[in-house]
């Protein structure tokens, strides 16, 4: 059988039909948009702390500007770690995300022989969203009211007095090791699983010293549960504006230990989204009314344009000297 070979002039009607006829054939099916079904940000702690409330108004960002559902996912477990993993092990299309700490970030992998990804290797950033100083507090039975007088009890009583953290391995359990490499001091370590046993314990005076986020510490703060000492950015915080930096003491010059919280994504993320999510969470960041709900959960948004490798970078780096300093295996 002979087949003929035709060939057409494509003009008029019949263009318009073979264009119809073309976008509907196996070989040009047209790619869908990003975002073109509701987006998931886990977040690896419970709701109602101070990392679910910077993913949910991350989330608000990315709903905004991406014209996108967005759906908060609580993962709570091993500071972060569990929700991580998911993610990690999520697709990397862009529909499942991380709301993530410095914990397990930065911190948690120098110390936690379970967490199996790389931080660095396993993720991809998208872009930091907030910082926030801890604090630094003493309580309802310690009498002292300044970070010189803490210094000058501890060093009179070397290791009668301990502190407690939201568990081994976390952002605030580095700031406080770090508070005694800085000031040569020997106090004990108490983990805790999580701020609010803590907490009680403080203000019940069965806990003598605490690193704590301010949002968590503040009520304790303002109703004169507990002493707030000292801040640990390198200058004070706008939320607690007559608490000192525990950089302004001369023993502790320079002293700047954040928590944060950013936005990963799984790794081999297609560029193309990765840069919508990031223009996405740049222009929430400039977005008056977002900024406001930021600083008002107690943290310092970010200015849009940090390099978030670095810094994961410039952490991972700094919590390595302090596991050398310290045993993290109470």
């Amino acid at each position: 059988m002979k087949y003929l070979a035709f060939k057409f002039s494509w003009s008029g009607p019949i263009a318009a039909i073979g264009i119809a006829i073309g976008v509907h054939s196996p070989g040009a099916v047209a790619q869908t948009a990003y975002p073109a079904k509701p987006i998931r940000v886990v977040v690896g702690y419970a709701p109602g702390g101070a990392v679910d409330t910077a993913g949910r108004i991350a989330g608000d960002m990315l709903a905004k500007y991406l014209h996108a559902t967005v759906v908060i996912d609580n993962v709570p477990g091993a500071a972060g770690v569990v929700g991580a993993q998911r993610v990690v092990g999520a697709a990397a299309d862009g529909y499942t995300l991380l709301l993530g700490s410095s914990n397990e970030l930065a911190a948690t992998k120098l110390v936690n022989p379970a967490q199996k990804y790389d931080p660095l290797k396993d993720l991809t950033p998208i872009g930091l969203v907030a910082t926030s100083p801890l604090v630094w507090v003493a309580g309802p039975h310690i009498k002292v009211k300044a970070t010189d007088e803490f210094i000058a009890l501890i060093k009179a009583n070397p290791g009668k007095y301990s502190y407690g953290s939201s568990g081994v391995g976390s952002t605030l359990h580095f700031a406080g090791e770090m508070l005694k490499q800085r000031a040569n001091l020997k106090m004990p370590h108490i983990p805790y699983r999580g701020t609010a046993p803590l907490l009680s314990d403080l203000a019940g005076g069965t806990l003598d010293f605490a690193m704590v986020s301010p949002t968590a510490a503040a009520p304790f703060i303002q109703s004169g549960r507990i002493t707030a000492l000292g801040v640990t950015s390198a200058t004070r915080f706008t939320a607690l504006p007559l608490v000192p930096a525990l950089a302004e003491n001369a023993a502790l010059k320079d002293f700047e230990l954040n928590g944060w919280f950013a936005l990963m994504a799984p790794r081999n993320l297609p560029a193309d989204i990765q840069q919508k999510l990031s223009a996405a969470l740049q222009q929430g960041l400039q977005d008056a009314p977002l900024r406001k709900r930021l600083a008002a959960a107690g943290t310092v948004p970010a200015g849009g344009s940090e390099d978030l490798r670095q810094t994961m970078q410039v952490e991972q780096k700094k919590y390595a000297e302090l596991v050398r300093f310290a045993d993290f295996k109470d």
